[in-house]
């Protein structure tokens, strides 16, 4: 696959993909990559392309300028009515952005350096595996601006964060360390800030290397393993199975314990 930099709609991303990776900036660095309705809608069309894409083997999502993400951008949302219902509407697409994110089968990593608050949490914690800064500063948000947790953040941290440090972050809304999320196992990585984007480059170029259809069947049958039952799990899981049984990858990686080597992995 050839290198290429690309733009997407008004620059609210930057998308490069080379070796089977996308990387996918956020690119409003002006407004410390506040997520508005145009980056809402891009990101959501890049992860769904990127998952029916199988040159794509692997997403990786970063942020341009000194921050990640500070949440929703409620400076560009403007003025609009007061009432329960217009708040509660706005809530559907971002639901759904985190919703596609969840359901990702290509594998993602995030590389998270500076702030990181209110909805910017679930773009970087709803990457498979997060990489952050020592210096990386979270601040949950919600609850200090007087609003409930929204966007799809009740369904998905309680996934992430044991219930009484989500309690914490929430209630008390202070910033919290990376090295606290890091011992909360919410972080895979923590490295300088220098190190952030080369070692979850690392990762992306191991994932991308590997047996891409198992790492999504794998990524499929752990997330709804959270909200099925034994008896649906263990079916999933066959059907899974089955699925793989006759996919190059699997054979090929038989084939290389057997004789003792490395296997060669497609992605097919």
């Amino acid at each position: 696959m050839s290198d290429h930099i690309t733009s997407c709609g008004p620059s609210t991303l930057l998308l490069e993909r080379a070796d089977g990776i996308l990387s996918v900036r956020l690119n409003r660095p002006t407004a410390r990559n506040g997520v508005d309705e145009t980056m809402r809608a891009e990101l959501a069309a890049t992860l769904v392309a990127a998952d029916q894409d199988a040159a794509v083997r692997c997403v990786l999502i970063s942020g341009s300028g000194p921050d990640f993400c500070i949440g929703a951008d409620l400076a560009s949302a403007g003025e609009g009515p007061d009432t329960p219902l217009a708040y509660r509407l706005p809530m559907r697409p971002y639901q759904e952005l985190f919703k596609i994110l969840w359901e990702l089968e290509t594998p993602v990593i995030s590389a998270v350096r500076g702030r990181v608050a209110g909805i910017g949490w679930l773009v970087a914690l709803l990457a498979d595996l997060v990489v952050a800064s020592t210096d990386s500063r979270w601040t949950h948000a919600f609850l200090r601006r007087g609003m409930a947790p929204h966007a799809g953040d009740p369904f998905f941290l309680p996934r992430i964060l044991p219930l009484h440090v989500l309690n914490e972050v929430a209630m008390l809304g202070g910033t919290v360390s990376a090295a606290d999320l890091h011992r909360w196992g919410a972080i895979n990585r923590l490295v300088p800030d220098e190190r952030v984007e080369t070692t979850a480059r690392e990762l992306a170029e191991t994932l991308a290397a590997g047996p891409t259809l198992s790492l999504g069947q794998a990524k499929r049958l752990y997330r709804r393993s959270l909200v099925s039952d034994m008896s649906t799990a263990f079916a999933e899981e066959a059907a899974a199975t089955a699925l793989l049984s006759q996919t190059h990858d699997r054979v090929e990686g038989v084939a290389a314990l057997l004789e003792g080597r490395r296997p060669t992995f497609t992605g097919t």
